[in-house]
């Protein structure tokens, strides 16, 4: 389990395409310090599992499912990447729960400067709007962020663009993530809150019952 505290800047160093999976290799000598085979770690918000870990570097394998569902499959080598090891049993949940498991990708629609925060607009597919809520929470790209806006014209139907969230980033995330550079029309990895997808789970059982 992870917290969306993004606690390193890393770099692609290399991505090995294969057969209809990947092999990824990231320079982070914070989180590879402490990483070995079968160790997680998030990267941009998906948790992938150690491999190999040596001078600094770590690398992990990528399989079809996760480059369908999130971004990892249109990084190349130089590009930066947010890293994150797992919470340890007992330790602060500053963020909030976090798998690490993508439900999806959203475009960043609009990008605009306030006073002392920047905004950003992300559109989402119609399947997750319905776990998105104002001042409720949401990973992007594995950052944990508050939602401080969300859009009421939601299409249902999967594929179909289900309207859009904002969050607001203040000069802290700016600076240690890769949402300080991210720019509109770019694609991010979003999870939504797992509490939200239990709960639902749970009413339509009871419905069944």
């Amino acid at each position: 389990m992870f917290t969306g505290i993004v606690e390193e800047l890393g770099t692609v160093a290399g991505l090995d395409r294969l057969a209809g999976s990947a092999r990824i290799t990231i320079y982070g000598p914070l989180v590879a310090a402490g990483a070995a085979p079968g160790s997680s770690i998030a990267v941009s918000g998906v948790c992938l599992t150690v491999t190999e870990s040596d001078g600094g570097q770590l690398t992990a394998d990528v399989m079809g499912e996760t480059l369908a569902r999130s971004t990892l499959g249109a990084l190349s080598p130089g590009g930066p990447v947010n890293l994150e090891r797992p919470v340890p049993a007992g330790g602060r949940l500053d963020g909030h729960i976090v798998q690490g498991h993508v439900d999806g990708t959203g475009v960043i629609t609009d990008s605009r400067p306030a006073d002392r925060w920047h905004v950003l607009r992300i559109s989402i597919p119609a399947e997750l709007s319905r776990y998105i809520a104002e001042k409720g929470s949401v990973a992007v790209d594995g950052v944990s962020l508050t939602v401080s806006g969300v859009s009421e014209s939601a299409v249902p139907g999967p594929g179909d663009v289900g309207g859009w969230f904002e969050v607001s980033l203040i000069p802290e995330t700016l600076t240690r993530t890769t949402l300080g550079s991210v720019a509109v029309g770019d694609q991010v990895n979003l999870e939504v809150d797992v509490i939200a997808k239990y709960v639902e789970r749970l009413l339509a059982g009871g419905e069944g019952r």
